[in-house]
């Protein structure tokens, strides 16, 4: 993948940039820990630039005491905006697409999550505020599109590498697995922006039709009548690449919760109700009613939100906690509502390890302590210990590899400064002298990764960091 293709419209000077901040911007990026050269693109090759972001950079760094994980930082944390925005005003509307890194694509969720850690800098300067105003409305054109999708093209006339998916994928769009979370990451990052700067500019008509269709397609995947228009096929050798029987997925009996198709992972759920989905869609429900309530004034439509809310968490209570009789009270990773639990977690987001990390649940939370002291045991399938590191992973890698983002979030969810300790060590000595987090390493040699450009897991690193600085900067400073 070239990133150049990516650089914003009209170079440093749509980014607002002019030559004198180039030249203090090009002094700051250049200063790196003795030994370790800056990985990041000039400033002229980067697609967006934030003077926020790069003064928050210049002023955590002297505070890490630890060369290589300052190194990471300053390369990881502002990875999104070097390499993966392509900002422009459209119908004369603020328009950010945000490509996920070596798939030239975005995806809903990837793209909020790589956002994610700059949203408490926008108060601060108004052109970042204005960028993500632009996804904002990226994404409520993408839902419009099709609900159903999961990742988009903004070029209409680029052709999927999924083309013979059945059914096929529309012009705009890459890829159509059903993945409730996909939905979700749209209320969630419309929400905070909400929540942060008070500005309402993004929830005009186009929003509000797509939050309404979102709520539809939530509440069709229920399958109330045990129907549903969704399916998806794909030929395929991966027997996670696709739902069984026809694309339709296993069997369930209705319990109120939402159906899925798909992980985070982009790969098949085994039981249609996948708990942390259906966890975060109950506070996404909220959080629209929320909106609805506080900005457009619909209480009936709140009050819809809020109610089906509700009816998920009661589902998810009755039919998602189990009695494991090592760990006590726990939520299972996915059901059926036959009876049928599946026992793991997946190291993408949502998962039950991050579930504190989103706000669903507090860490001292005791279902959350005693579900996340089950995946990080033996008991987890899913849970690998290696020469390399210890950590969560995913099928959507196979049997080997670990997740970096699975060490992130298993740092973020603790309060255990050893713990923290603990998962910085194996982030720094997993890297294989790249300077960047990767999909998934080997868990006895992490020289084997996959995914050399994955922005996601870059800028969720350095949220960590920052998190770290501000909660227990004393982990940094020796």
């Amino acid at each position: 993948m070239n990133r150049r293709k990516f650089i914003t419209r009209g170079g440093l000077a749509a980014a607002g940039i002019c030559a004198a901040q180039s030249a203090t911007l090009k002094a700051m990026s250049s200063f790196s820990p003795a030994g370790f050269i800056s990985q990041r693109p000039a400033p002229s090759k980067r697609t967006f630039i934030s003077e926020a972001v790069e003064k928050l950079i210049a002023e955590l760094k002297p505070g890490i005491a630890e060369p290589e994980l300052a190194w990471l930082f300053e390369n990881c944390y502002p990875n999104t905006l070097d390499t993966t925005i392509d900002f422009g005003i459209i119908d004369g509307k603020p328009d950010t697409f945000v490509i996920t890194g070596d798939i030239d694509a975005m995806w809903l969720r990837d793209s909020t999550a790589q956002v994610w850690p700059y949203l408490p800098l926008i108060t601060k300067e108004e052109k970042l505020r204005i960028m993500i105003e632009g996804l904002i409305n990226r994404q409520a054109k993408c839902v419009l599109k099709d609900p159903y999708a999961n990742a988009f093209y903004k070029d209409l006339t680029k052709e999927s590498e999924w083309k013979s998916d059945r059914p096929e994928p529309i012009p705009g769009v890459h890829e159509r697995k059903w993945e409730i979370d996909s939905l979700c990451y749209v209320v969630r990052l419309a929400h905070e922006y909400y929540h942060i700067t008070g500005n309402t500019t993004p929830f005009d008509s186009q929003w509000d039709k797509a939050m309404r269709l979102i709520v539809k397609t939530l509440r069709t995947e229920q399958r109330a009548d045990g129907t549903s228009p969704y399916r998806f096929t794909r030929h395929t050798s991966s027997v996670i690449d696709a739902p069984p029987y026809n694309g339709t997925g296993q069997p369930v009996k209705y319990t109120g919760m939402i159906c899925s198709m798909f992980r985070p992972s982009d790969d098949s759920t085994v039981l249609p109700y996948l708990i942390p989905s259906n966890l975060m869609a109950v506070q996404s429900l909220r959080q629209l009613s929320d909106i609805y309530t506080a900005i457009i004034n619909d209480k009936i439509f709140a009050g819809e939100c809020k109610d089906f809310a509700d009816e998920v968490e009661e589902a998810i209570r009755k039919y998602a906690i189990i009695h494991h009789p090592a760990f006590g009270e726990i939520y299972a990773y996915e059901v059926d509502g036959f009876g049928g639990q599946l026992l793991l977690d997946d190291a993408n987001v949502p998962s039950l390890m991050s579930l504190a990390y989103l706000g669903v649940h507090k860490t001292d939370d005791p279902l959350y302590i005693n579900t996340r002291r089950f995946l990080l045991s033996d008991s987890n399938p899913w849970y690998l210990k290696g020469k390399a590191a210890n950590g969560q992973g995913s099928p959507h890698t196979g049997k080997r590899s670990i997740w970096p983002m699975g060490i992130i979030l298993r740092a973020m969810t603790c309060i255990d400064g050893a713990e923290i300790s603990h998962c910085l060590a194996m982030l720094r000595n997993t890297h294989a002298g790249t300077g960047f987090m990767h999909e998934s390493f080997d868990m006895d040699d992490a020289t084997k990764f996959s995914r050399k450009w994955f922005a996601w897991a870059n800028t969720l690193f350095g949220e960590l960091i920052i998190r770290v600085a501000a909660e227990k900067p004393e982990i940094l400073s020796h």
